[in-house]
């Protein structure tokens, strides 16, 4: 339950910081104030499902496709956020480059979370079941 909640806390604090380097980064593409919270929660969860549906259905071939399925639910998680206002865009190549920098910063944030946040996690915990 723990690790599942440090998960959850973790992704939702990749997303945070992806796409508010992401509103610094690609000019076009905006976070509104107002949406900000709705935007982090709709790309996350939105994210997550599609990645876990994606990886579900390609399950033999995810190392291959991961990157593929990274980018296709990041762009489509970035368009339900814009459908609930919380992010926006000024053209289709802000949408484009939007879309490739917040997966690029999400899977990079993701590798160095999963490198030195969960190991720390694991090796507090002691005994054998």
């Amino acid at each position: 339950m723990v690790r599942t909640l440090l998960n959850l806390a973790v992704f939702l604090a990749t997303a945070a910081i992806a796409l508010l380097l992401t509103s610094l980064l690609v000019p076009g593409f905006h976070v509104h104030p107002g949406g900000f919270i709705v935007a982090i929660l709709v790309f996350a969860v939105v994210q997550a499902l599609i990645e876990w549906l994606v990886r579900s259905l390609f399950h033999r071939a995810a190392p291959t496709i991961a990157g593929i399925a990274g980018l296709i639910s990041t762009f489509l998680a970035l368009l339900v956020a814009s459908l609930f206002g919380g992010v926006g865009f000024d053209g289709i190549a802000a949408w484009i480059l939007a879309t490739v920098v917040v997966w690029v910063i999400a899977a990079v944030l993701g590798w160095i979370a999963g490198r030195f946040i969960t190991p720390r996690f694991d090796k507090g915990r002691t005994g054998k079941r």
